[in-house]
């Protein structure tokens, strides 16, 4: 009678044998690549590429003129800030900056003042 002898590498390691959990790490990365894809596209869509510009300053009125109105800034090496209207009144004294007028249509436009103007 003859006794077969079995290595123990090949009893207990296949080389056809992968790892099931290979393709998911693969599927993450593709994950992330989409959303960062759709991310882009969102910002393209609404027209605000200067959102991913580290160069461009922007500031943005949420909903003008009504009580949940927000103005979203982005300064040039400045974290973005967002400041909530309210309803407290601010005192002190300072400078005129310009004239705020309040359109027909509820539209709020600033006209900053000229430092060359000349008074008569």
């Amino acid at each position: 009678m003859k006794q077969k002898r079995f290595r123990r590498t090949g009893l207990l390691y296949d080389a056809d044998e992968t790892n099931p959990l290979t393709g998911v790490a693969n599927l993450f990365d593709i994950a992330m690549v989409f959303s960062v894809a759709l991310l882009i596209a969102l910002v393209m869509s609404y027209q605000l590429p200067e959102l991913l510009s580290n160069t461009d300053d922007i500031t943005i009125v949420k909903n003008p003129g009504r009580e949940d109105m927000k103005i979203i800034v982005k300064e040039k090496g400045q974290p973005i800030e967002v400041m909530n209207l309210t309803d407290q009144i601010g005192g002190g004294t300072g400078d005129v900056l310009g004239t705020a007028y309040k359109l027909a249509d509820g539209r709020v436009v600033y006209v900053p003042e000229t430092k060359n103007e000349t008074t008569s």
